[in-house]
C-alpha cells in the first residue's frame, strides 16, 4: 500500500511543510479546494493520484475503495490545501451519482488513450455533472492517461482528446503515471480551471508567479 495511504475506508495523506511539520493546524493560511478524480475502471486514476501525492508508481496496486488524499500545492504564488478524491473501485453508474456533484470545486476526468469506451464515458460524466450541479461551466480537466502505451495500442488521438475538452470548456493534457509525465500539470490545470471559473473564491493574491509544486 502506498505510503500516503492511512488505514481505514478513507485514506488521507498528511500535508506537511518543508520541514516535515504537519500543516493541518495551519489550514487557515491556505485556500481549501476539493478535487474529484473520475473515470472508468482501469484507466489509471489511482496511479495518477498516487504518483502525484506519493511520487511512486505501483503496478500491482489495485484499489477497491474510494480514498481521499490531502496535499499542499503552491499555485501561482498561493498555497492550496487540496483534498483529492480518488473514486477507485466505482462502477460507471456510481461515477455520476449526485453525491459527487456536491461540495466539489473541480474535476479531473480521466480516460485511457488505449480505451475508446473510457474516452466516450468522459462526455457522459461531464454532462451529468452539469445537470446535477446546475452549473454549465463546471471546472474540469480532461486527462488522457497511459500515454506511455501509445505506440502499442492508441485508440484515442491527441487531437480528438483536445477537441472534446475544448467542447466542454475544459483543460486537457495527456499523462503517464508510470513515467511521471505531466502528472503535476494535471492538478495545476485543475486549480487554474477552478480559479478561472470561480474568481470570487480566490480572495488572497500572492506576489510570486509560477506553476504547481508540492510542499
Amino acid at each position: 500500500m502506498p505510503a500516503a495511504l492511512a488505514s481505514g475506508a478513507s485514506a488521507t495523506g498528511a500535508a506537511t511543510n518543508g520541514n516535515g511539520s504537519d500543516v493541518a493546524g495551519k489550514d487557515s493560511l491556505f485556500h481549501k479546494r476539493k478535487i474529484a478524480v473520475l473515470g472508468s475502471r482501469s484507466v489509471g486514476k489511482s496511479s495518477l493520484v498516487i504518483q502525484f501525492v506519493d511520487n511512486s508508481f505501483n503496478e500491482q496496486y489495485f484499489p477497491t475503495i474510494e480514498n481521499t488524499f490531502t496535499k499542499t500545492i503552491k499555485h501561482n504564488g498561493q498555497d492550496y490545501l487540496c483534498d483529492i478524491i480518488d473514486t477507485a473501485g466505482q462502477d460507471e453508474y456510481s461515477l455520476i451519482s449526485s453525491r459527487l456533484s456536491i461540495g466539489i470545486d473541480g474535476y479531473v476526468l480521466v480516460y485511457s488513450v488505449t480505451s475508446r469506451p473510457s474516452f466516450e464515458l468522459v462526455r457522459e460524466v461531464h454532462d451529468k455533472l452539469v445537470m446535477q450541479s446546475g452549473i454549465a461551466d463546471v471546472p474540469c480537466v480532461v486527462v488522457g492517461q497511459k500515454g506511455d502505451l501509445v505506440d502499442q495500442s492508441r485508440q484515442v488521438p491527441q487531437a480528438e482528446g483536445k477537441k472534446l475538452a475544448d467542447s466542454m470548456g475544459a483543460g486537457w493534457v495527456e499523462t503517464s503515471a508510470r513515467q511521471n509525465l505531466n502528472v503535476d500539470k494535471v492538478f495545476d490545470l485543475a486549480l487554474s480551471e477552478i480559479e478561472k471559473k470561480n474568481p470570487s473564491a480566490n480572495a488572497r493574491k500572492g506576489d510570486e508567479k509560477g506553476g504547481c509544486c508540492i510542499m
